[in-house]
């Protein structure tokens, strides 16, 4: 590769590597040793927080660079195997983890920036921050680069600015010492979450795909919803939310679930961008819909010091309302299409699938179950691994082997990779914030632009987290984003869970939002769509997951905060106010809406999931009028026409 062509791919991310021979086996036992040290730290070792981070950490970049590829751009016939140079930088990391496992207790205990640094720290906290860095590109791209670069550049000549934005002037060594050998950088929150429950749950989710659940849950979906109209494409959204909600990655449950869901909703009779767009909207909801929430409840709870409890039962409403929306979408669409019924004897009997299957669920249980008495997240993750190699052994068909257990190894330390880099890079761009004193400056500079104004906050804290969520795993968007934004939102008083939940839901929804929706772009590979068509489709068909975070922070009925009846009510209304919402959205009620009764079928919805007597009386109303309108057409049946040029249909 010549130097044009390495500094132009270097503008690109890398490319995941198809590994054959030795390589694959080199890459496959390391994966499996990550594994097997993350279990038996979580339930035997007592690490130095910091040693057992930075065993993580080195893993985690080696296997990086011998997985991933410098870039997509001047592909090779030998670019299947890693180069020289990349099993040279595989080893400077795994020689940096060893050194920093040797003095984990002495950089535990010194003081920083008052004790010095040695050479040998300088040469092995470089090799962390730059290889941290490149790996970040390799998987996620250059946009998390360039949030690190700013970052880091504002630490190191931010003081040449004046008024709220300046700050004192720090040596090179100083950002260093905070970078690799303080609480605040590479060993800060985002890879402790990284390398403790976040990778033990993406480990239960490749033990679940290996043990034979992702057969069962779809067979369980397609008996559900499979007979209705539009049958697949409600089954892509069942399976997706199951799947969704355990694996935490949109992007990878497109790509799991999407092979085979957006084919079945083409052949139904779905536009493939709109098969598409299912696909993405409902995977990337996985991460709001409790009890897992892709780890999402976790994270909350390891960031807030909220009970997981808590955060779970919170998050209930909003997560049951995205999926009642999106349900509603396709089902009207359907009726908008005329889309068949499947054939009854193709479609199994739900009594068929659980029993052939009901045990999977008890994985599942086993986690709540153990998170809700107290458990920790990691504990409970491992509990849950072993809850899964032995229901596997209730059906011969499905019995996990040595084999097999330790192809879920690999595949739980290979899905960690992204997640990992990105939050090392998360690390560096706190560990400049925290230094620098931006978070609290930042507060006040959002509070400034919205002058103190609750509405104009959320937009532009919704802003912030869409924009620094984009192309990054949910576990180091959020840590990230909530770092900057969620002071400025508890600064008004909102609720920390609400403030908190506000964050995830829009560090979540960035995997679907243009420009850089990823999971839209998953999804318009499998499909063979436009990616920006499919990312403004799965926008329109999430529109709720857009609306709901706004609600529940202004009313906390919908975070189950309130008497029972508030609770109900609010619920009740807000599930009309979606499948209204979804209505408007498609173009579709009773029959096909024109443009006017689409406006009104939104105010509506919107209205109705506002909680209050006043809003839900003017939502009810609306949509009694639309519906009375439909009626009398479909008596009179003259506008048919009228009403097809006037905007029936929304895709």
């Amino acid at each position: 590769m010549n130097m044009k062509t390495r500094v132009v791919g270097w503008l690109a991310a890398g490319e995941k590597r198809d590994l054959s021979g030795g390589h694959r086996k080199l890459f496959n036992i390391i994966a499996c040793l990550l594994s097997v040290f993350q279990v038996w730290s979580v339930v035997w070792g007592k690490l130095n927080p910091i040693n057992q981070m930075a065993i993580h950490l080195a893993f985690i970049i080696g296997l990086t660079f011998l997985f991933y590829r410098y870039s997509k751009v001047g592909k090779k016939a030998s670019s299947h195997m890693p180069s020289y140079l990349d099993y040279l930088c595989a080893l400077l990391a795994l020689g940096a983890g060893v050194y920093f496992t040797i003095h984990a207790d002495r950089i535990a205990q010194r003081i920083p920036i008052m004790d010095p640094l040695t050479n040998a720290d300088v040469f092995f906290g470089l090799v962390f921050v730059l290889l941290s860095i490149e790996a970040a590109r390799r998987t996620i791209g250059v946009p998390i680069v360039m949030i690190v670069v700013v970052g880091l550049s504002y630490a190191l000549w931010g003081h040449h600015f004046s008024g709220l934005l300046g700050h004192r002037e720090f040596a090179p060594i100083t950002i260093l010492d905070d970078l690799a050998f303080s609480l605040n950088g590479l060993w800060g929150s985002p890879v402790s979450v990284a390398a403790s429950f976040v990778f033990m749950f993406l480990l239960f989710g490749a033990f679940l795909q290996k043990a034979g659940a992702g057969e069962f849950f779809f067979r369980l979906s397609t008996a559900i919803a499979g007979t209705s109209k539009g049958g697949a494409a409600k089954v892509a959204v069942l399976t997706s939310a199951l799947f969704g909600s355990i694996s935490g990655s949109p992007t990878a449950n497109v790509v799991t679930t999407g092979a085979f869901t957006i084919p079945v909703s083409k052949k139904v009779g779905y536009k493939p961008s709109f098969a598409a767009a299912i696909e993405a909207a409902a995977s990337t909801g996985g991460s709001i819909l409790p009890p897992i929430m892709g780890s999402s409840a976790f994270l909350m709870a390891a960031v807030t010091n909220v009970s997981y409890g808590s955060i779970v039962i919170a998050a209930m409403i909003p997560g049951i309302l995205y999926y009642v929306s999106l349900l509603s979408m396709v089902h009207f669409e359907a009726l908008r299409l005329d889309l068949p019924h499947a054939a009854k004897q193709d479609i199994p009997k739900i009594s068929d699938v659980l029993k052939q299957g009901w045990y999977y669920f008890i994985p599942l249980i086993v986690l709540v179950l153990l998170l809700l008495q107290g458990y920790s997240a990691s504990r409970t993750g491992f509990y849950g691994i072993v809850s899964i190699v032995i229901v596997s052994w209730f059906r011969k068909r499905t019995r996990m082997g040595w084999k097999e257990i330790f192809e879920a190894m690999v595949v739980g330390a290979k899905s960690s990779i992204p997640v990992t880099t990105a939050c090392a890079a998360a690390g560096l761009v706190i560990a400049g914030i925290m230094s620098t004193g931006l978070g609290g400056k930042l507060t006040s500079i959002v509070l400034g632009l919205t002058d103190g104004m609750l509405f104009p906050t959320l937009l532009l804290v919704m802003l912030i987290c869409i924009v620094l969520g984009m192309g990054m795993p949910v576990a180091a968007a959020y840590i990230l984003t909530a770092m900057l934004a969620a002071p400025a939102l508890i600064e008004l008083g909102v609720p920390t869970v609400a403030a908190h939940l506000f964050i995830v839901y829009f560090s979540i929804f960035s995997a679907i939002t243009p420009p850089v929706a990823v999971a839209a772009f998953a999804a318009a590979g499998i499909s063979g769509s436009n990616p920006n068509r499919v990312g403004l489709e799965a926008v329109r068909l999430g529109l709720v997951g857009f609306i709901v975070p706004f609600m529940f922070v202004v009313e906390p009925s919908l975070l189950m905060n309130g008497s029972p009846i508030q609770i109900v009510m609010a619920f009740l209304t807000a599930t009309i106010g979606v499948i209204t919402l979804a209505g408007g959205a498609i173009g579709w009620l009773l029959m096909v809406a024109n443009y006017l009764e689409r406006i009104l079928l939104i105010a509506s919805g919107v209205l109705m999931l506002y909680p209050g007597t006043l809003t839900d009386t003017i939502g009810i109303a609306l949509l009694l009028a639309v519906i009375l309108h439909q009626k009398w057409d479909m008596g009179t049946g003259h506008l048919s026409q009228l009403r097809l040029f006037k905007g029936g249909g929304g895709s």
